[in-house]
């Protein structure tokens, strides 16, 4: 069974239907890909995976276990974590504080421990600040982890809330559009860094991305999403050249941005 299925899902706002019989498979340590024109209805399909909207028909399946109707931070607690294309960061904390708080629903030391500041409550903190700083490393953002988040680069940012994903301990994860924004250079070692969490975590991912270079190297599997469903499947190179994806999202231009 793969880790995460998504078994026919629809979905409808009143007379309108952004996604139409979806479907999903996701192993450990596979990287998918999910690529469509604006409008295509790629962020709705991450939003009723992770619980944001209820699918009006079908089932998604994690590790096993049916998810449709839990809420988001069931979903997440289960082991799927994401990104968003609009970055949910909060200008007032600073940079380990966002992967600390991630990890507060891992919390057992009660209420008691919280104002008491029992031996148990201080031993959770300093494991959650020693994974957290871990992450930080892996992301290369550790040495801005007592700074603000506002005072990081745009592309900085960007790693730092997929480090805040990670610090849930997913067992899949979704990037919305991770390179959004992004010069060249901060794009190449976006790839560099999601090929390493990928070898490193093992981690299955469903990457939605604009920035075609960034799906074509990382992607063993891409799905092509046009008004809700999907027109194409199939690896790189066969969607780089299926004409339904040229005509649709591709125009008369290769891949080569």
């Amino acid at each position: 069974m793969a880790l995460l299925e998504v078994k026919r899902m629809s979905h409808h706002f009143g007379g309108l239907q952004p996604v139409l019989d979806y479907n999903l498979s996701i192993d450990r340590g596979q990287i998918l890909g999910l690529i469509g024109p604006n409008g295509a209805g790629k962020t709705t399909i991450f939003n009723l995976i992770t619980g944001i909207y209820r699918p009006s028909e079908g089932d998604v399946v994690l590790d096993g276990r049916s998810i449709v109707g839990l809420p988001p931070h069931r979903i997440a607690a289960s082991g799927l974590g994401r990104t968003f294309q609009e970055m949910r960061l909060w200008r007032h904390m600073t940079v380990l504080e966002h992967l600390k708080l991630a990890m507060y629903s891992r919390i057992d030391y009660g209420l008691a421990g919280a104002f008491l500041g029992t031996s148990r409550r201080n031993a959770q903190e300093r494991e959650f600040e020693e994974e957290a700083m871990g992450l930080l490393r892996m992301l290369a953002v550790d040495r801005h982890a007592s700074q603000l988040v506002t005072n990081l680069s745009y592309g900085e940012q960007r790693r730092v809330e997929i480090a805040r994903a990670l610090a849930t301990r997913p067992k899949v994860l979704f990037l919305d559009e991770p390179a959004a924004g992004m010069n060249p250079d901060e794009m190449v070692r976006l790839i560099e860094i999601v090929r390493k969490l990928h070898e490193e975590l093992g981690l299955g991912i469903l990457l939605i991305e604009h920035r075609l270079r960034v799906v074509m190297e990382l992607c063993q599997a891409v799905q092509t999403l046009v008004f809700g469903e999907v027109v194409a499947q199939g690896t790189p190179s066969e969607i780089q050249n299926d004409p339904k994806v040229i005509e649709a999202y591709l125009g008369e231009q290769r891949v080569e941005d």
